[in-house]
């Protein structure tokens, strides 16, 4: 069986650390051509992006791809609204958790698979700052814990 080959293009770091990350959905976006060519060029941003469910549709927000060099009048605004592209039972669950509270849709990366460009989106929940700090503390012990092993292998 051959594996699908993904190409990730940009990722929202920031999400797994404001956000705990309970399901994951991929869904294809509606772009126009010179968009998919800035994409290409790795040049999106999802810092402050994130998705909502308005008419039964869902729409990120906030996405910036730069606009296209080369693409002089047909480049588009580069912060506008995105329709992603999902199954009617895709939406109808998504509609089920957003309306649980303290749930949201976080978009997570942007990568090409299969020459089209997908977003894998989070349904996440809010983490607190002590939730925030605690994530920390435990990266630093495992950081500490990674040197004390490697520096024992040495001798």
């Amino acid at each position: 069986m051959v594996k699908e080959e993904k190409k990730v293009v940009a990722q929202n770091k920031k999400a797994r650390h404001d956000y705990f990350i309970e399901q994951t959905i991929e869904a294809g976006i509606v772009l126009s051509g010179t968009e998919v060519k800035s994409i290409r060029a790795g040049k999106v941003s999802l810092k402050d992006s994130y998705a909502n469910i308005k008419n039964g549709e869902v729409f990120i927000y906030g996405m910036h791809i730069s606009p296209y060099e080369q693409g002089n009048i047909f480049n588009k605004d580069p912060l506008r609204d995105r329709k992603l592209l999902l199954n009617r039972f895709e939406i109808n669950k998504l509609i089920g958790y957003i309306q649980q509270k303290g749930m949201t849709l976080v978009p997570l990366e942007v990568y090409f698979k299969k020459g089209k460009v997908k977003i894998e989106l989070g349904i996440g929940k809010g983490k607190k700052l002590y939730d925030k700090r605690e994530d920390i503390a435990k990266k630093d012990a495992q950081r500490e814990i990674d040197r004390r092993l490697k520096d024992s292998a040495r001798y």
